[in-house]
């Protein structure tokens, strides 16, 4: 099934981290923004590493100059599955690296790794550190496996 990216970015000119997924699962997409599903464990995750507990998600990623967004304007997917993505449409991320000081850019997840160095790393000769994906689904990874991991962040932060 072809699904097309329906989110803006998340994003100010004080970013300095971009977080990269591949594209909003049905949950998400449903629900209107990033990371969604219950199960998903993002947003928990980023609830530790910054000690914070998260209210406003929006203001929670403006607050920590974290900009949001993801791999695919649009692709064909089964469902949620990163694994069945194909024919994909990459996002413009010169509308964020153009107004943003982005220093770091971490893809969430093997597919959204993959996505960024077939189609964005190509045009934006940017490096991104591939970070474990954070969906219920990568059951390998304990939620303190994942906060240890994505701490790693902060370290982009002024």
């Amino acid at each position: 099934m072809q699904v097309y990216h329906e989110f803006l970015p998340v994003f100010d000119d004080r970013c300095e981290v971009l977080i990269l997924g591949s594209i909003p699962s049905v949950t998400s997409r449903k629900l209107g923004f990033y990371y969604m599903h219950p199960q998903n464990r993002f947003w928990p995750v980023l609830s530790a590493v910054f000690n914070e507990k998260i209210t406003d998600k929006k203001a929670f990623c403006l607050e920590h100059h974290l900009a949001l967004w993801d791999t695919c304007a649009s692709c064909e997917i089964t469902s949620s599955s990163d694994a069945s993505i194909k024919k994909v449409s990459p996002n413009d991320l010169s509308l964020i690296l153009n107004k943003a000081n982005i220093k770091q850019i971490f893809t969430t997840g093997k597919k959204a790794h993959e996505i960024y160095q077939k189609y964005l790393y190509p045009l934006y000769k940017r490096e991104d550190i591939c970070l474990s994906s954070t969906s219920a689904a990568n059951a390998q990874k304990s939620l303190d496996d994942l906060i240890k991991e994505y701490a790693i962040i902060k370290q982009f932060l002024t």
